[in-house]
């Protein structure tokens, strides 16, 4: 289902972006990068995270780490991740497939500047071996996500 709904919002929203289906897993950075033959940066990876009123998606490079005084300067709380078993179940994603597209409901989407340094960035596409290859401009402006600082190389 979350692929289906990630080439649904696609053919919307962007009909001249596809999904590439591997068949082998990308659900890491490492095995994606190796897999697209890019470096682990230009991974786009999708953070799913708590927040008192609900949850929020942040996407960073691949090789970046979610800086936490930044986050907590930014948001006002401390970053938590969602716990695997929840990751499905609020995003409709499953864990290695998360991704800003086809999301279930409203979900606030933040993209870290981090992802500005590439033209272009792969974000999963909603299964464990699926993704797209986008320009993060591009990814921000579908999603109606908000720019943020909140990763550190």
């Amino acid at each position: 289902m979350s692929l289906h709904s990630v080439k649904d919002f696609l053919a919307r929203h962007a009909p001249d972006l596809e999904v590439i289906e591997l068949a082998q897993s990308t659900a890491t950075v490492a095995l994606a990068a190796a897999a697209h033959g890019v470096e682990p940066g230009q991974i786009a990876k999708t953070l799913s995270l708590r927040m008192k009123d609900g949850i929020v998606l942040v996407v960073t490079r691949g090789d970046a780490r979610l800086d936490n005084k930044k986050f907590k300067a930014r948001f006002g709380v401390t970053a938590r991740m969602l716990g695997a078993h929840e990751v499905e179940a609020l995003t409709g994603h499953p864990v290695g497939g998360v991704c800003p597209f086809g999301l279930p409901g409203p979900i606030p989407v933040y993209c870290d500047v981090s992802l500005r340094a590439f033209k272009e960035v792969i974000p999963a596409g909603g299964a464990v071996n699926a993704a797209v290859r986008i320009c993060p401009e591009r990814m921000a402006q579908l999603t109606r996500a908000e720019w943020v600082d909140v990763a550190q190389a």
